[in-house]
């Protein structure tokens, strides 16, 4: 594979993460990507000016968004066989709620290399801020915006035992964390904006308490709301308990029954077992 025309990168896509707020968060192997690809997908040239200033270089751009990928990327899939693309965002890694993975899933197709220059994201950023439990996390970008869909959206996902992180805009914060309150319950959340920038903050509380805070004051800025999961389920009712084992014991083993309600309950199996016994009847 020959180098590319501009100094020695390899053709191929790279995938350049970009910085979120403040530009000194733009790593060093970053810039020099930026500085040597041959061509640059951007979401908004205007944007990537202010970044490319500060690496100090100017590199040809052409718009990659929404409402031209599939138009523009047949040609740029065909340039990566000869020359080093970069691909960026307005802010933070490209593909988290952008349009690029058709581009990274053509380029693998037609055989040219693949690199990931990471770095920030803000939803791992507000993950971080949020002091809410990181060991699984479930991210659902932004809602969609009609009301209707908004919390059957978050129906889907009541249940998911993961703190959940979602992009929004100022003006529809309130509505969207009200939405949440009602859809999941009040659970404990977080509300980032301007990460890395002067005014960052992360503003912490129940989904009403925060619905409350931003009704009358929309927030300006990059928001994240970060949500806590579900505290633990309840136990079954006896009743409901019961009537598990009762249609269990019909169908197999005593011992079989006992282990299949064990698993859909989450109560010990002896203890299963034992009831099982004494319903057919056969305890000691």
């Amino acid at each position: 594979m020959n180098a590319s025309p501009n100094a020695g990168l390899v053709p191929g896509l790279y995938i350049v993460a970009t910085p979120i707020g403040n530009l000194s968060d733009l790593s060093p192997r970053a810039a020099s990507i930026l500085a040597q690809a041959d061509l640059i997908a951007v979401e908004d040239s205007r944007v990537t000016a202010v970044l490319l200033r500060h690496v100090g270089t100017k590199r040809p751009m052409i718009a990659y968004h929404d409402h031209n990928a599939d138009r523009v990327r047949p040609g740029l899939i065909e340039r990566m066989g000869r020359e080093a693309i970069a691909l960026v965002s307005d802010a933070g890694t490209p593909l988290i709620s952008d349009p690029g993975f058709k581009l990274v899933r053509d380029a693998r197709a037609a055989g040219h290399t693949v690199t990931t220059i990471p770095g920030p994201c803000a939803a791992i950023a507000a993950l971080t801020l949020a002091g809410l439990p990181t060991d699984r996390f479930f991210f659902l970008g932004f809602l969609p915006p009609k009301e209707k869909a908004r919390a059957d959206a978050i129906a889907e996902v009541a249940a998911v035992r993961a703190t959940l992180i979602l992009y929004e805009s100022g003006p529809r914060l309130a509505a969207t964390l009200a939405t949440l309150a009602n859809g999941l319950g009040d659970r404990e959340a977080a509300v980032a904006r301007e990460i890395s920038k002067t005014y960052e903050e992360c503003v912490t509380g129940t989904l009403s308490s925060l619905a409350a805070r931003y009704a009358d004051a929309p927030p300006r800025g990059e928001i994240v709301v970060i949500v806590a999961p579900p505290g633990e389920a309840p136990p079954p009712a006896e009743d409901d308990v019961d009537a598990l084992l009762a249609d269990a014991i019909g169908r197999l083993s005593t011992g079989q029954a006992a282990s299949e309600v064990a698993k859909a309950t989450g109560l010990p199996r002896r203890d299963l077992y034992a009831r099982a016994m004494a319903m057919k009847g056969d305890a000691p």
